[in-house]
């Protein structure tokens, strides 16, 4: 009788790598082997056989050209990042981006950021009602945020501002952000929205984007 390893190890191969860069694209830190076998439902074995195919193919040592983005396995696990030998391009491009305005998504995103920091990018979803995961990448290129640093090695990773931001602010200190306590809710409905965003963490945040 065929186990159920054997049966899901005679999946097609193209659609378990599909589903493993759908979610490699997403994250924004490494993943670890047994969090995506779980996910997919798979073995171990099969999962670390496919990302180690995807790696040898993004690199062109595969049948397909070489990629501008590796997959690398690193302590905390697998992520996806740019080619090195394109790093230069990469930086001159975020550069430039520098000076284009941002969205109304990103300045939402980027108020949120700058009032609750430190804070996990599932937080931000949850106040905003939508996927903030494109958004933050741009903030993140035009280094108008950046990661804070960590306070446990199983926490989400959190988010604030830059020395940057509060030199475009025209500030010195964060101290000095324009108050928002006229426009804040009742204590009850704060309460209600903390205890919204501190369960974020632990469930999918919204499929909406912007």
């Amino acid at each position: 009788m065929t186990s159920q390893v054997d049966r899901r190890e005679s999946e097609p191969t193209h659609e378990l790598a599909q589903q493993l860069e759908a979610i490699l694209m997403v994250i924004d830190e490494p993943v670890d082997t047994d969090a995506l076998a779980q996910v997919l439902e798979q073995d171990h074995s099969v999962i670390e056989t496919q990302l180690r195919a995807l790696q040898l193919d993004y690199e062109g040592k595969a049948n397909g050209p070489r990629r501008g983005f590796v997959l690398r396995e690193t302590g905390a696990g697998w992520r996806i990042y740019t080619a090195p030998e394109l790093a230069p391009l990469v930086s001159q491009f975020v550069t430039a981006g520098r000076t284009a305005r941002l969205s109304q998504a990103a300045l939402e995103t980027l108020a949120v950021i700058a009032y609750r920091q430190p804070v996990a990018r599932a937080e931000i979803a949850a106040i905003r009602s939508v996927n903030v995961d494109s958004v933050v990448r741009t903030l993140l290129a035009r280094e108008l945020i950046t990661e804070a640093p960590s306070d446990g090695e199983n926490g989400p990773t959190r988010y604030q501002t830059t020395r940057y931001f509060m030199e475009k602010m025209g500030i010195s200190s964060l101290s000095e952000l324009p108050s928002l306590a006229p426009a804040l809710p009742s204590i009850e409905t704060a309460d209600e929205l903390d205890a919204l965003a501190s369960s974020a963490t632990s469930r999918v945040v919204p499929t909406t984007t912007e």
